[in-house]
């Protein structure tokens, strides 16, 4: 004996579909239909990593940033290749001016990388002067080896405004020691700064880090982004 149908089962519904169908009445106004959630979907998975990211990186990211989106095409391309590769996406460096909007795009370029739903998302974003504040040495044993070492690890870094603290030989070594393992890690790192990459007529970035970091930005940067225009913190208009 053919076991009965379970009312209300999938084959039930679909059975009712096509007679509503055949009628031409919809079993339910378009758009209207659940989204079937079906863990085997690659599709599905990509969803649930780009949801569990997005959290992180809204976590990570100050109130006046989360409506941050990178628009332009160099910060764009750069955050694609992060998601694709991180091995080979290298550092971005983002340049100009007070007010310019490299940190909204800075910003943006991570929100990106989160949306598209990557394997892993680990994300720390900090300004240079902080960081360097919390590097000093306290009375807590290891405290600054520890944090230069979850800096120096984590799967992608913002550091925002380098160059903008005093210059000394102990931020020099800090930095060195942290693009260093950057470097040699091969790790996706956004960098901003006030100071341009090279200027002949004034300090620039490599005055601050000094040589030794200055090459090794200079092998990682796949992306050089100088910003134009006013102070938009001020009401000017970038050009």
């Amino acid at each position: 004996m053919a076991k009965p149908e379970r009312v209300g089962g999938a084959r039930s519904m679909r059975a009712l579909e096509r007679i509503l169908a055949s009628k031409g009445i919809p079993l339910a106004p378009d758009g209207d239909h659940p989204r079937e959630e079906n863990p085997g979907d690659p599709d599905w998975h990509r969803r649930a990593r780009a949801e569990y990211a997005l959290n992180r990186w809204q976590t990570a990211t100050p109130p006046r940033f989360r409506t941050a989106e990178a628009t332009l095409p160099e910060v764009t391309a750069w955050a694609d290749r992060a998601l694709a590769d991180t091995a080979s996406a290298g550092a971005l460096l983002l340049t100009g001016l007070t007010g310019t909007g490299k940190t909204h795009q800075a910003y943006g370029a991570l929100r990106r990388i989160a949306a598209g739903g990557p394997d892993r998302f680990e994300v720390i974003t900090v300004n240079s002067a902080d960081m360097y504040g919390s590097l000093r040495p306290s009375q807590v044993m290891g405290a600054a080896e520890r944090e230069l070492r979850r800096l120096s690890e984590v799967r992608f870094l913002l550091l925002d405004d380098l160059g903008t603290a005093k210059t000394s030989e102990w931020t020099e070594e800090v930095t060195y020691r942290l693009i260093n393992y950057r470097y040699n890690h091969c790790l996706p790192t956004i960098i901003t700064s006030n100071l341009p990459a090279r200027n002949a007529e004034g300090p620039d970035l490599t005055d601050f880090v000094g040589a030794r970091v200055a090459s090794r930005l200079a092998e990682m940067l796949t992306a050089l982004v100088p910003m134009i225009g006013g102070d938009r913190r001020r009401g000017g208009r970038a050009a």
